[in-house]
């Protein structure tokens, strides 16, 4: 389908946060074993592994083994998550799982991965379609359900199995995707001043990345199965234009809303899409690399697992701080963007 851009909606939130404060208390991933190099695609994208790597900033990925789904790589980073926050699958009020690669259809992800935990009592939602932005979505939903007396902790998951919707021998979505699932639980705090101090969200439709087969629009059948409509298509060019202008923008206001900029921020979490991508959001927004954690280097672009692999790198060395800030920045197929402006308990 040609490419539309349509009229650019965005949304965004001021003031001193929410009034209840929220803390991320721990984070845990899950890659698979397999690991794909850039050697191993020249024989089937006619790419050579120094031109993958200079455009990309990808060395390998990994690609979940054929008997596994993307449930069985949530459910591994969620337990080393609530390993991590000390927290049992049966004090969870709330599974949020941001994914555009579903196990199937129905019944729900979340609802999968909630049974697999023994997280009873925990409602289960799943956030889906805004693909690579998933994960900011789904972190502005755990933030404010955690404002509700009833909701203390919420555990978010981020988790895509891109290989399984690459056409074989794609020599552009090919180069980028690599399966990966990663998680944090975020929890009631007793710090004033902690948790979401702003946000930015924006989206303008397009269908410069999109999987057009497999819905109503266009059912599955034997002609779309034949045409490989059920695997992603991307027009890299579209997708740079618009994350390149987006995410310093949407950074830039979230920033400004809550009274900082983003030289303030201790700790940028961003989509790990391109490495071009994310040089140039920091050299539009005068930021050091160091404070831009990068993980696409060895797992490639985890789709809505990506900011939260990120995460976990900082948080799992020690580096996310009791009053640090924190940016979570990403943009997806619709397009989607969006930004958190966060402050850790």
């Amino acid at each position: 389908m040609t490419t539309v851009a349509h009229e650019q909606t965005a949304a965004s939130h001021t003031g001193d946060g929410l009034a209840v404060p929220f803390a991320i208390t721990g984070t845990g991933i899950h890659i698979p074993s397999a690991v794909v190099t850039n050697a191993d695609l020249t024989h089937t994208t006619q790419r050579s592994g120094d031109w993958i790597a200079a455009r990309t900033g990808i060395h390998e990925r990994r690609r979940l083994a054929p008997e596994l789904a993307t449930s069985d790589m949530c459910a591994a980073a969620a337990r080393s998550a609530l390993a991590a926050a000390r927290v049992s699958p049966s004090d969870l009020d709330a599974i949020i799982v941001a994914s555009y690669t579903h196990d199937q259809p129905m019944p729900s992800t979340s609802l999968i991965v909630k049974d697999t935990l023994g997280a009873r009592r925990a409602m289960a939602l799943d956030v889906a379609q805004a693909a690579c932005a998933s994960g900011v979505h789904a972190v502005l939903l755990a933030a404010h359900l955690l404002q509700n007396p009833c909701i203390g902790t919420v555990l978010v998951i981020g988790a895509d199995c891109a290989s399984r919707v690459t056409r074989p021998g794609d020599r552009t979505a090919g180069v980028f995707f690599g399966d990966a699932a990663a998680a944090a639980v975020l929890s009631r705090s007793g710090t004033p001043g902690a948790g979401l101090l702003s946000y930015d969200i924006g989206s303008q439709l397009s269908y410069a990345v999109q999987i057009p087969a497999g819905g109503s629009r266009l059912p599955t059948s034997s002609e779309t199965l034949a045409a490989g409509t059920h695997y992603v298509s991307m027009d890299g060019p579209a997708v740079w234009d618009t994350a390149t202008a987006r995410l310093p923008e949407s950074i830039t206001n979230a920033t400004r809303q809550a009274g900082l900029t983003p030289r303030d921020i201790d700790h940028f979490f961003l989509h790990q899409a391109n490495i071009n991508i994310l040089d140039a959001a920091r050299d539009a927004l005068g930021i050091a690399a160091d404070r831009v954690p990068i993980t696409l280097d060895r797992l490639g672009n985890t789709g809505a697992a990506g900011i939260f692999t990120a995460l976990h790198q900082t948080a799992s060395a020690g580096g996310l701080r009791s009053g640090d800030t924190y940016v979570m920045s990403a943009i997806g197929a619709g397009f989607h963007w969006g930004t958190l402006c966060l402050r850790q308990a």
